[in-house]
C-alpha cells in the first residue's frame, strides 16, 4: 500500500508539543495542528467562528464631520 506525503511526516509533527495546552480542551497542543490538540479541535474553533460565537469587540463609530468632502464630485 502506497504512503501519502502526509503520512511519511505524520508520526514526527504530531508528537511535538507547542508548550501550551489547546485553547478548545486543553491537552497539550501539537505543531501539526498549533495551537490546538487535533484537527476535531481545529475544526471546533472554526466552527465557532462561522457560525458568529466568536466576535471581535470594536468601539462604536464616531460620527466624522463632513465638511471637506464636497457633495458633489468635482469636474476634470
Amino acid at each position: 500500500m502506497a504512503r501519502s506525503a502526509n503520512d511519511n511526516d505524520k508520526g514526527a509533527a504530531e508528537g511535538e508539543l507547542t508548550g501550551r495546552p489547546c485553547p478548545i480542551c486543553s491537552k497539550p497542543g501539537v505543531m501539526r495542528y498549533k495551537p490546538f490538540c487535533s484537527r476535531r479541535c481545529a475544526d471546533v474553533d472554526l466552527g465557532r467562528w462561522l457560525s458568529g460565537s466568536y466576535a471581535v469587540p470594536s468601539a462604536p463609530e464616531e460620527a466624522e464631520d463632513d465638511e471637506d468632502i464636497p457633495d458633489e464630485p468635482r469636474e476634470r
